[in-house]
């Protein structure tokens, strides 16, 4: 089902990057409308080219669209959150592990033009409030429960209105959780490269149980863990970490190594750190896939050294699962490395599931 023989090469203009979406007869989603009914329809090359590049020449960012940032009291915690936009359909895009809203940089200002975009920084993460759980008594504080809930409620608080959830990795399970909670808060997802929880304890064998839990003792609970933060929050490690996850190293510039590096030098980031690194526990992405009622898109970056996309196919046979496409030559976090091809998508996805749409009032 997801050979790729079966999927159909498009090339984008300029870019010359091409696309490699899964042809497999589905009534639902049509991005950018390949399938009609129960069939398949084969455009031809220019045709698909062409509607792939009616969405790529609206792709360059203008200073009406730049985000404005803002902070909003989250069960008694300060939330950092960015917006633009003013029309249209509401989307939250939600970063994924050791990142912030300021990797939506380059996604933030396009999609703005005809939606109204918001990025937030997870509880722990970015220039949101850290506690660290120990103090506040909750030694499972950082979990994908309490993410959901911080997604859900941000959408009922802030954006009022139902929306379009556009993850990355970690996030992406955060918003599979949060539409499992609230499916009425969730309009659709877009996931990419989510995290495949490769370390998750039922993923390990039994034999190496015990083991992992005796390593995240050691970790949470000795200097190890502070000395283990304390050599990774330094900007050559930050640099060589990201080198690694994106395929087009040219992409990690000083301004982007210091988006993920400064809010790790906060207070409470090292405790965040290792209480996440050491939480093996919680649901996996085959595990909420099925219970999601919304339409769902997944886009994979080929290039992933830590997401196989080998493994990361088998989710595009979900039922909820409307269209896999595969990002060639793109790593990790395909949003900051190849917006352009990132930003159509979205677009098209939205315009799709959002032709009912009626904004709501706000108060």
């Amino acid at each position: 089902m997801a050979l790729l023989s079966s999927f159909t090469t498009v090339t984008l203009p300029r870019t010359q990057t091409p696309l490699f979406y899964r042809k497999y007869p589905s009534p639902k989603l049509k991005v950018p409308h390949l399938f009609q009914s129960n069939r398949i329809v084969a455009f031809s090359a220019p045709k698909l080219n062409d509607q792939i590049a009616s969405k790529s020449t609206n792709q360059i960012p203008d200073l009406q669209h730049e985000p404005q940032t803002r902070t909003w009291n989250w069960r008694g915690y300060s939330i950092r959150y960015q917006c633009a936009g003013n029309d249209g359909p509401a989307l939250v895009l939600v970063h994924g592990f050791g990142a912030n809203s300021n990797h939506w940089r380059k996604n933030i200002p396009v999609l703005a033009k005809s939606n109204r975009v918001y990025a937030i920084d997870l509880i722990g993460y970015g220039y949101s409030d850290k506690p660290n759980p120990r103090q506040i008594g909750d030694d499972s504080f950082y979990t994908f429960d309490t993410w959901a809930a911080q997604l859900n409620d941000f959408c009922l608080d802030v954006v009022k209105d139902q929306a379009f959830f556009v993850c990355n990795s970690i996030g992406g399970v955060v918003g599979l959780q949060a539409a499992v909670v609230a499916p009425q808060m969730c309009r659709g997802i877009i996931i990419l490269n989510i995290s495949l929880r490769m370390l998750h304890i039922k993923k390990q064998p039994w034999y190496a149980k015990p083991f992992i839990r005796s390593f995240q003792r050691l970790l949470r609970d000795t200097a190890v863990g502070k000395f283990f933060f304390k050599a990774v929050a330094t900007k050559e490690s930050v640099r060589n970490i990201l080198c690694q996850c994106y395929h087009d190293t040219s992409m990690v510039t000083d301004e982007l190594v210091e988006i993920i590096l400064n809010p790790g030098l906060e207070p409470g980031a090292a405790e965040v750190f290792l209480e996440f690194i050491c939480y093996s526990g919680g649901p996996l992405p085959e595990e909420l896939l099925p219970q999601v009622t919304c339409p769902v898109l997944i886009a994979w970056g080929d290039k992933d050294p830590w997401e196989p996309i080998e493994l990361g196919r088998n989710y595009g046979k979900f039922d909820s699962v409307e269209d896999f496409v595969v990002l060639p030559n793109v790593g990790h976090c395909p949003q900051d490395e190849a917006p352009h091809l990132v930003n159509p998508l979205v677009e098209s996805f939205v315009a799709c599931h959002a032709k009912s749409y009626v904004q709501q009032p706000s108060s």
